[in-house]
């Protein structure tokens, strides 16, 4: 999720209105940090926020990556005979959904980041990422 910006202008005359369109804009974003500053006719406010809709999408898309990678390890690990944790770690599982690799590459660096090997499953891996992306865009 990225930080994104926004400057308001509060005049001195007709302030009360720009103060609602304010307050309604600041009630739909995760406020990371508000500036202010007066200039000759009125206040500016500068206001660097995280919009909470794509904080929102972020995390149902992360939740959608790591169920499926779950029910992935679930049937490899049946059909191996061990533990799904021994296939992938829950831990690494809600890395790769946090970052949703697309390629091997990128799972790689996931991680390797980690000093963890790169699970020899790494194109099924991938393709289950893939597979869940283009579901939740259709």
């Amino acid at each position: 999720m990225s930080t994104e910006i926004r400057t308001f202008i509060i005049p001195d005359a007709n302030a009360d209105e720009a103060q609602d369109r304010l307050s309604s804009f600041l009630r739909t974003v995760e406020v990371q940090r508000i500036d202010t500053a007066y200039a000759g006719d009125g206040w500016r406010v500068l206001v660097l926020y995280a919009d909470l809709r794509r904080k929102e999408e972020s995390q149902q898309i992360e939740a959608a990556i790591a169920a499926a990678l779950n029910g992935w390890r679930d049937r490899v690990a049946a059909g191996v005979g061990v533990t799904r944790d021994v296939i992938l770690p829950d831990d690494l599982v809600q890395e790769i959904a946090r970052f949703a690799p697309t390629t091997e590459h990128e799972l790689s660096i996931i991680v390797g980041g980690r000093d963890l090997p790169v699970p020899l499953q790494g194109a099924e891996i991938v393709q289950v990422v893939r597979s869940t992306l283009d579901l939740l865009i259709d």
